[in-house]
């Protein structure tokens, strides 16, 4: 089969269109024929290795995180999935490859692609749809009348998060360009603001969870509107001691992590601020329940552009360029 694989870490001249070896289903496997597949930061970040503390990759690596697809195959042991399933799902961080003809999915990550969704739609939610999941119910609580601030509305996880905060009954403020402030508002946003012409902390009220997506300086400024005991979270910058210790990395990477991270940790005790830096876990189970809100209408995807499998090397520099609204996503005619 033909997939996008790398053979070291390097930019983006270390990705090729080559013939691998068609991967076979194991115990508790589905052997998924991919019809999509999003793009996200993660991957670009994968390919040049500047995750290789948290996630050991072998070579040659497979890119992408999430698909859409269906079953060709099951292995041992399945029985909710059956050839010809229509499937979507976002794989764990020890198995990804969806940039090829041909994955292979653990059973228990994938759930059923909702029939009104075409395959680019439901491969652009996995990601996006269980990190704000896991931002927003998981860590957050987020309850009906919350205030909600999400940094960078118009990204993948924004457009989404959005949307699952207004579902929730969270009145929502997030920041994006002013060129982006009525698809914000239609997905669900009561308040956007230019974070080019207006600094946010000067114009959000105090929030009960903040999810940050930037790290940096905005997460620490986070701290000015976030409400006594409330909570922030982030999926951008480093992650914090508490995160390295529980992934087991080594003892000089958490003290390195401690350092690093100090003033963020200072920020949040004085506020009495629950911060948890979040790498989203995938969960067969969460995905099922994104879907039932997709077929409703509760949540839509927001997709920027579509490019076709031999164009998975522009896709992914069209990604890493930042200027995408919503995801973007990497299609297989069959």
């Amino acid at each position: 089969m033909k997939a996008f694989a790398q053979d070291r870490y390097g930019g983006p001249e270390v990705v090729s269109l080559r013939e691998v070896t068609e991967p076979r289903p194991g115990p508790g496997d589905l052997l998924v024929d991919i019809r999509a597949a999003s793009v996200n930061p993660v991957d670009f970040k994968i390919r040049s290795g500047t995750l290789k503390r948290l996630i050991k990759d072998s070579f040659p690596l497979i890119l992408g995180c999430d698909c859409s697809g269906e079953v060709v195959a099951v292995g041992d042991g399945v029985t909710k999935f059956v050839p010809g399933d229509q499937i979507f799902a976002r794989l764990r961080k020890e198995r990804i490859g969806t940039f090829a003809e041909r994955v292979l999915v653990d059973a228990v990550f994938a759930a059923k692609k909702p029939a009104s969704l075409s395959h680019a739609e439901a491969a652009s939610i996995p990601l996006v749809g269980l990190t704000s999941w896991q931002a927003l119910i998981g860590i957050g609580h987020v309850e009906p009348g919350a205030r909600v601030l999400i940094h960078a509305g118009s990204g993948g996880v924004g457009t989404f998060a959005i949307q699952l905060a207004k579902h929730l009954g969270a009145v929502v403020t997030t920041t994006a360009s002013t060129k982006h402030h009525a698809l914000l508002t239609r997905l669900g946003a009561a308040h956007v603001v230019d974070y080019r012409t207006c600094r946010f902390e000067d114009a959000v009220d105090l929030c009960d969870f903040i999810l940050d997506t930037q790290g940096g300086e905005t997460l620490e400024r986070s701290f000015k509107v976030v409400k006594k005991g409330g909570v922030v979270v982030t999926i951008g910058g480093s992650p914090d001691a508490t995160f390295a210790k529980a992934w087991g990395l080594p003892t000089w990477i958490v003290w390195a992590l401690r350092l690093l991270m100090r003033n963020v940790t200072r920020l949040a005790r004085e506020k009495n601020a629950h911060f948890e830096y979040l790498f989203m876990r995938p969960d067969g189970a969460e995905l099922e329940r994104i879907a039932a809100l997709l077929r409703s209408g509760a949540l839509v995807p927001v997709i920027d552009r579509t490019f076709p499998f031999e164009e998975t090397r522009e896709a992914l520099a069209y990604v890493e360029s930042g200027r995408a609204v919503g995801k973007v996503v990497i299609v297989q005619e069959r």
